[in-house]
């Protein structure tokens, strides 16, 4: 989205389970449109019903969005569960305005924030992906028609052309992208020809990752309270107290349904995650859900195969805690590091306590400096 949109959220309860936490789901595609610059004028939520595969909602939801959009006005309706094709056209038609999903906003927001560019080459290869199989055409209507010799015969219809260039412009993407990952391979081979170990920031989009890394280093990357605000990974040298040294990357920010078009794309990037000593789950504990949102975090690093992979848990923002919410954390998880980005405190506990873990039983090269 280009300029600020009024939008309808909505948010369909597909398993029709008790348990569906609607509102945490509105309150997350709410910030997520904000940042994608919409203003939000609606809601709409399918709690339980007898949910039809046309419309994604109940007959009697769908009426009462229709309702909502003609008299809101609204620009645009934004689903939280992903659309098919097929469902996108009709609710689009029968609304008489723009419809898109979860998904297709994720995108739009990784599309806002690529400034590097392999960032930019992996969004436009997730939105193609995503784009390939919602075109759309009459199917009849010929972009060349013809009876002279070389042209006689039906053609091919636009739609098959914009097919086929799509196709050709992935295969091209997917080229270029691996050309990237090549060179990624080669700076990897140089840090570990030099025993330089490698740490990953791993969290929730906006749970303080970027500050942490700007704290710890000059890195200066941008901060700001919207999800995705980073998206392109900066890795820089971390000291600890001894002087001993890592390299620590900051990574695309998690979600929960994080779109696999955008897994898939940002393969080469999340790699950069896989191949890391260890991996510093950042938390923010100011946040009332973020129990759930750790388990998105942790089910994503499942899903790129780093589940397994040494971590530690690092509680971020406690200057927005009272001392008896820390306290019982503390009790909960004795191994965690609890910190604030903001103001530095425990930044250096965190920093000792990473290198440790990196340095258990191995043998680490002192010549840093030839990389």
């Amino acid at each position: 989205m280009n300029k600020p949109e009024n939008a309808v959220l909505v948010s369909a309860n597909l398993d029709n389970s008790d348990n569906f936490d609607s509102e945490f789901l509105l309150n997350e595609l709410e910030r997520l449109a904000n940042t994608a610059g919409a203003i939000i004028i609606g809601r709409l939520i399918q709690k339980r019903g007898n949910i039809t595969s046309r419309y994604l909602l109940s007959k009697g939801k769908f009426d009462e969005l229709k309702t909502i959009v003609s008299d809101t006005s609204a620009d645009i309706v934004i689903f939280d569960e992903e659309l098919t094709p097929s469902q996108q056209s009709i609710i689009s038609n029968e609304l008489k305005c723009k419809v898109i999903d979860r998904t297709a906003l994720i995108l739009d927001i990784f599309a806002m924030h690529a400034h590097t560019r392999e960032g930019s080459l992996q969004v436009e290869l997730a939105q193609l992906n995503y784009l390939l199989p919602r075109l759309k055409g009459k199917g009849t209507a010929l972009s060349r028609l013809g009876g002279g010799i070389g042209t006689r015969g039906p053609g091919e219809t636009k739609l098959e052309i914009d097919r086929r260039r799509i196709r050709t412009k992935i295969r091209v993407l997917n080229k270029k992208l691996d050309l990237l990952a090549v060179q990624r391979n080669v700076q990897r081979k140089k840090r570990r020809k030099h025993n330089i170990p490698e740490v990953s920031l791993v969290g929730y989009t906006n749970a303080g990752k970027s500050t942490i890394l700007n704290s710890l280093t000059s890195a200066n990357v941008v901060v700001e309270d919207k999800f995705f605000s980073t998206l392109d990974p900066t890795t820089r040298r971390v000291y600890t107290s001894k002087g001993s040294m890592f390299l620590l990357s900051d990574t695309v920010g998690l979600i929960e349904k994080l779109p696999h078009q955008l897994i898939a794309a940002f393969k080469s990037t999340l790699d950069e995650v896989k191949e890391s000593e260890v991996i510093i789950k950042v938390v923010d504990i100011s946040d009332p859900d973020f129990k759930r949102r750790m388990d998105a975090v942790i089910e994503a690093l499942g899903e790129i195969g780093c589940a397994d992979k040494k971590s530690i848990i690092s509680f971020n923002k406690i200057d927005l805690c009272n001392e008896n919410t820390i306290k019982r954390l503390r009790s909960l998880y004795p191994d965690a590091i609890f910190i604030s980005a903001k103001n530095g405190k425990g930044l250096f506990e965190m920093v000792d306590r990473v290198y440790g873990m990196i340095s258990a039983g191995k043998l680490l090269s002192d010549h840093f400096s030839e990389y």
